[in-house]
């Protein structure tokens, strides 16, 4: 968000593979039908790691199954050494099946199971996967991947499995293509290490529900701003922990005056609703049955949507409506419980999972209606439009409705940019802002890695008063280049790059302002230097809730400061160790969620300085 104040892969053959591997987990004292008589402590675990040759350097012992599926042909490259495992990259109906057993020491409270990934593929479609790559333990689904993951690298996979210490279970990689079209599935340095004992679990970390999949369909009236019609959310539970209930965000029931409310959730189905909760913002959904570990659930709901009056990033602005936040989408549950959080209008509050969207709108023909997503318009009933819209891995979706002006363009990358305007932006001002689009998204792409939606809406109007507003491939905005180059830096620190908005929003909006910078050409020479602080309590990495008291202060300091403060760690690192740094973090976070700690320490492994003072110095604490 702008403050006022202040895919196509390589294509490469390749034999396919698919591994397994049956593990034994340590037993824990909380495992009474397999633990030692006596209770675990901390001197009876030995931290190790179990899986043999999980590099695949040492020939294929001691894993067994299909005939070179541990290999060092060309066509892919190691993520470590030489040697991988290339699951599918035949372009024809494929598995194969890989096996190890392994033995792990008892006494250990934690075990994790991590792998490197790496996808590319020949398919085109940006919204069906056809061929998958699926990580299981025991009975239980870790993962489902497809050659909609597809992206340039490596990315490292880490998944909790201490729940299963005791068992001996199976681990398994399976990789299923279809009969045409390659999709590579590259696995390396798969590990599973154990550590720490006692008898108090440690926190569950795990972000759950996850593997997220809305569709949607509603219907507009003449004005587009007013939409009825229905949604419904499919999950998985990704946490050890037993997922009893899900939660709704109904974000935009903060602009109503609850219990009056411009967004309505009825009849519901696959849970039972209570009653609206924090300012009527969140709806607890209690499911039939706590979904174990893997176990997947569903959730529908008849849905209805009234935008109110005003040029906000859910408002009407005379004939045109703007639909942000409206869909309701499901909390997030981690080692701090559920998120539910109060929504604020200083900034945002909105932390969600990458999510796979399929919305059809039907609206009059008379009104366009740009949308997050890669959109068809086919034609509906006399005088109306049926809008699709596809989007894969988002974290929301967002649309607007009305008669705008549009012009389109492409990048030198391949984007496609859209760049929609109300009634009174001029022609020039829009040509402007779609070359200011064009420049930006390619220049924010070579810098954290390249633009995985293939096209991207602005939507332009003088009148909003918060200046810009960011969603997955749709962005609100004046006609300003800087604040369109930072709503279009927020597809990658936000969209692609995920973070708890509420609670950590530095991460999103100082990196994308300095992201901004960078784009623009500033160096941000010497502006730590005007630095004042107002407060000892006043940090770059406080959350809302100190902003929302402190609301004068929140633009200076997260969004300058902040970025100023990043201007300042490339000074210590140099240029191009930051650049490679924030390349890298975005990569390693690609489609994920960003903490801070996370990034203070792939800081810090950057340089061999110690930037214990730096973080001090500059208020960033987590």
């Amino acid at each position: 968000m702008s403050s006022m104040s202040n895919r196509l892969l390589p294509v490469l053959a390749g034999a396919a593979l698919l591994a397994a591997a049956a593990v034994t987990v340590p037993a824990t004292a909380a495992s009474a039908t397999t633990a030692p008589a006596h209770a675990a402590s901390a001197a009876d675990c030995t931290p190790t790691q179990v899986v043999a040759n999980g590099g695949f350097e040492s020939g294929t012992s001691p894993w067994t199954g299909s005939t070179a599926v541990i290999t060092n042909r060309a066509g892919q490259s190691a993520h470590g050494g030489s040697s991988f495992a290339w699951l599918d990259g035949r372009g024809s109906t494929h598995t194969d099946t890989l096996a190890q057993s392994v033995t792990v020491p008892t006494g250990c409270s934690t075990a994790t199971l991590s792998f490197w990934l790496h996808i590319d593929t020949a398919e085109t479609t940006t919204s069906v996967a056809y061929d998958k790559l699926t990580a299981k333990i025991g009975g239980t689904t870790l993962a489902t991947y497809s050659n909609l993951d597809a992206r340039s690298g490596y990315l490292q996979k880490s998944f909790d499995v201490s729940s299963f210490a005791g068992q001996t279970v199976t681990l398994s990689f399976s990789g299923v293509e279809d009969p045409s079209l390659q999709t590579s599935f590259v696995v390396d340095d798969v590990a599973l290490n154990t550590s720490g004992g006692g008898t108090t679990p440690p926190p569950d970390a795990t972000r759950t529900p996850a593997s997220l999949g809305y569709t949607v369909n509603l219907t507009s009236d003449s004005t587009g701003g007013s939409w009825t019609g229905h949604e419904s959310a499919t999950f998985s539970n990704a946490s050890p922990t037993a997922l009893s209930e899900v939660y709704l965000r109904l974000w935009d029931n903060y602009h109503g005056s609850c219990p009056s409310t411009p967004i309505t959730v009825t009849n519901v189905t696959g849970g039972t609703a209570a009653a609206l909760t924090v300012g009527c913002t969140a709806l607890k959904i209690t499911l039939p049955t706590p979904l174990a570990q893997g176990q997947s659930g569903s959730i529908g709901f008849d849905l209805g949507i009234t935008v109110p009056d005003g040029a906000d990033r859910f408002g009407r602005d005379g004939a045109f409506s703007f639909i942000g936040n409206a869909l309701p989408v499901l909390a997030i549950r981690d080692a701090a419980g559920w998120h539910l959080d109060p929504y604020t209008n200083n900034g945002e509050s909105f932390y969600s999972l990458a999510a796979d969207f399929t919305v059809t709108l039907d609206h009059p023909s008379g009104l366009l209606v740009p949308a997050t997503g890669t959109s068809v318009d086919t034609p509906g009933a006399a005088g109306r439009t049926v809008t699709k819209a596809t989007a894969g891995q988002v974290r929301d979706f967002a649309w607007a409705a009305g008669p705008f002006s549009r012009i389109s363009g492409t990048s030198p990358a391949g984007v496609k940019v859209n760049v929609y305007s109300v009634s009174g932006i001029s022609s020039a001002s829009a040509q402007s802002m779609l070359s200011t689009s064009i420049s930006a998204i390619d220049a924010h792409a070579q810098r954290f890695g390249a633009y995985p939606y293939g096209e991207v809406d602005a939507v332009l109007d003088n009148n909003f008063w918060f200046g810009g507003m960011e969603y997955p491939g749709f962005v609100l905005d004046l006609v300003s280049t800087t604040a369109l180059t930072h709503e279009l830096g927020h597809q990658w620190f936000y969209g692609i790059v995920g973070d708890d908005e509420y609670n950590s929003p530095w991460l999103d909006e100082a990196f994308t302002d300095y992201a901004t910078d960078l784009a623009l050409g500033s160096t941000g020479s010497g502006c730590w230097n005007s630095v004042s602080w107002a407060s000892t309590a006043e940090k770059i990495t406080d959350s809302m809730a100190y902003w929302d008291a402190h609301s004068s202060r929140y633009s200076t300091v997260v969004y300058d400061y902040g970025k100023c403060a990043l201007h300042d760690l490339q000074r210590v690192l140099g240029d191009t160790a930051m650049t490679k740094l924030l390349h890298d973090y975005a990569q390693s976070h690609w489609y994920g969620v960003s903490t801070t700690a996370e990034f203070k320490a792939a800081a810090q492994a950057a340089t061999s300085t110690d930037l214990t003072s730096f973080w001090t110095q500059h208020r960033i604490e987590g």
